[in-house]
């Protein structure tokens, strides 16, 4: 295990390349399931209907001025929906609803919410990822299941009061661009990984190879998940990976390492994403997110949202890969997010000003009014009793991050930070939702307590 938190890149690449040729054919976003199994077990389906928004007409005064969205439609399958916009530094000043119709039936839901994000979840400024000119702004995504129909209505807030004194129906104006994305996940990765005896290549593209790679001394390539490891096998793999100190003064407090389900294990389609993996110093922090796309999900579904996110992250928003570092979902199982090894700094897009040297953990759900599981809650404390303790942090201690700008820090000032923050610690934000972040105390003494502080 020596050396998996500082294993090269090279490592994933050559590893990758080593695969036989004929593994590196990917299968294209729209490939029928069908087509996709013949031509490699390893390929996901998966796409995105872009439909743009117009204004829609006043309907005998029940529309608000300006309101955009769609009547209802027939589209093509999909199970998660969101709103974009052409510039990421636009914020959206009003509510975003959509109604949809459940799959081979004629009922259709309630009006549902979507949360607005506003720049608080991106890349940071002045990092390749932020300036690549393909950003939008969004909303927050949501899962709706096997729908086929959908309604949407985006409806501006009223002006501030100065503008409203002159103009009575004055409202603030919406920012251009906006569509509707229509996400399907795509189909469930084949049962089963790397077999017991060794790695099982002939399933996996060149891209997922190197994915895979990547966590090579955790678990064989091509494994669906990295396997859980007892606290003290977990103390001896890093004393190994320190150079086999072991005095009291380099005392590991390290959580036992929870089960992974890596991004071979949920299905990741690995030709959306970039092929380079991109790096931070070290891991100092952990910023707890929601992901704000409803509780109306089983945990057996909870691989197909987070490909649905991650399709959503890479081809409606324009990021390099799914922001998140980590995914929890509501029986405490934990994913692997965004891609470069689950032990590394991966350096993600999750919390504007502050992913540099900081880890982001998405709970999947919206916990504003709903209070989150303590599975959910218990999976957030081990992963990160595992992952700061490969860097010698205390998650119930402070940290010190440099912000690289955002709404509540200016760039460059030294922030004091909790080290399991909230999302909204680092952005004015409603982000990781009231009930969530009341349970961030909880996690930090359970997570402390793991590494046996």
């Amino acid at each position: 295990m020596r050396g998996f938190i500082a294993s090269s890149i090279g490592v994933a690449c050559a590893a990758a390349l080593s695969l036989p040729l004929a593994l590196s054919s990917g299968v294209g976003a729209a490939t029928t399931p069908s087509a996709a199994r013949a031509l490699t077990a390893g390929a996901i389906s998966g796409s995105t209907q872009s439909l743009p928004l117009s204004v829609l007409p006043r309907d005998r005064g029940l529309r608000a001025p300006g309101e955009q969205g769609l009547t209802q439609r027939d589209v093509h399958p999909f199970s998660l929906v969101g709103v974009v916009w052409d510039d990421p530094a636009a914020a959206l000043e009003g509510r975003v609803q959509v109604r949809t119709r459940a799959t081979g039936t004629a009922r259709w839901s309630g009006w549902q919410e979507l949360e607005t994000h506003n720049g608080d979840h991106a890349p940071d400024p002045g990092t390749a990822e932020h300036d690549s000119g393909r950003l939008r702004g969004s909303t927050a995504p949501l899962w709706v299941g096997a729908s086929d129909g959908v309604e949407v209505r985006v409806r501006p807030q009223a002006a501030p009061a100065h503008q409203a004194a002159a103009n009575s129906a004055a409202q603030a104006a919406l920012p251009k661009g906006l569509r509707l994305e229509l996400v399907d996940p795509g189909d469930e990765p084949p049962p089963g990984g790397a077999p017991a005896e060794g790695p099982r290549t002939g399933a996996l593209t060149a891209e997922s190879a190197a994915a895979s790679a990547v966590n090579a001394d955790l678990a064989p390539l091509g494994a669906d998940a990295v396997p859980a490891l007892g606290k003290k096998g977990t103390e001896s793999e890093l004393i190994e990976a320190r150079g086999g100190e072991a005095d009291a003064k380099v005392s590991p407090y390290i959580g036992p390492r929870p089960r992974i389900v890596t991004r071979k294990g949920w299905g990741a389609d690995e030709t959306l994403r970039e092929r380079t993996f991109a790096y931070t110093t070290k891991v100092k922090a952990a910023f707890v997110h929601h992901s704000a796309t409803g509780n109306n999900y089983t945990c057996s579904q909870a691989p197909s949202l987070i490909r649905g996110i991650y399709r959503y992250h890479v081809k409606s928003l324009g990021w390099r890969d799914i922001g998140y570092n980590f995914l929890v979902d509501k029986c405490g199982n934990i994913y692997e997010g965004r891609a470069g090894g689950v032990a590394k700094p991966v350096k993600g897009a999750h919390t504007l000003g502050f992913n540099t040297n900081s880890m982001g953990v998405a709970v999947l759900g919206t916990f504003g009014t709903s209070k989150p599981s303590a599975a959910a809650v218990k999976g957030l404390a081990r992963l990160a009793a595992w992952k700061l303790g490969l860097y010698g942090v205390n998650p119930s201690g402070k940290t010190y991050l440099t912000s690289a700008g955002g709404n509540l820090y200016r760039k460059g000032k030294s922030v004091r930070l909790n080290v399991i923050s909230g999302h909204r610690d680092g952005y004015a934000t409603e982000c990781p939702g009231r009930l969530l972040y009341n349970k961030l105390g909880t996690a930090r003494s359970t997570s402390a307590s793991l590494q046996g502080r």
